[in-house]
């Protein structure tokens, strides 16, 4: 096991932080333009106003929806929040962590065969902290299958 990188302590929590800031800030920037256009315009009256603010808001909170993605890591296993789904997986179903060169995010691979997009991890805008993340994963993921391996031996 050393040459697994050290363990975070748990609970941990993988998000996008840049592009998360970017997303939240754009859609403020938004909000507070059409908004702002739509009071200053004097020619309009009060339903093509309440479009303007309402328009801003539904952009910004499409943009929340996607600043929201994270993969959340604790004792009895991970937490994979995407755009539009969130699942609970133990550390049992998890096989492994991966993420290949030219991968836009994570990907785990499960033990129903099939595998689920971890968007909380990707390496858009911090490729190197999308790796260490990646890396810290996989190490929580193949240190609880090895507890597991232990326990069932004992």
């Amino acid at each position: 096991m050393s040459d697994l990188p050290d363990l975070p302590a748990l609970p941990v929590t993988f998000r996008p932080g840049h592009t998360r800031a970017i997303l939240l800030t754009a859609g403020v920037v938004i909000l507070v333009v059409l908004s702002g256009i739509g009071l200053l315009l004097e020619h309009l009256g009060p339903g093509s106003r309440l479009s303007f603010v309402v328009t801003g808001a539904l952009i910004f909170w499409a943009l929340a929806q996607l600043a929201r993605i994270k993969v959340v890591a604790d004792e009895s296993g991970v937490t994979v929040v995407n755009i539009a789904s969130k699942r609970r997986l133990a550390w049992a179903e998890i096989l492994r962590v991966n993420l290949r060169p030219g991968d836009a995010w994570v990907f785990l691979d499960l033990s129903d065969g099939t595998s689920l997009p971890a968007l909380g991890i990707q390496p858009g805008i911090a490729r190197q902290r999308a790796i260490a993340d990646a890396r810290a994963l996989r190490a929580l993921a193949e240190a609880h299958a090895t507890a597991r391996a232990a326990e069932g031996r004992g």
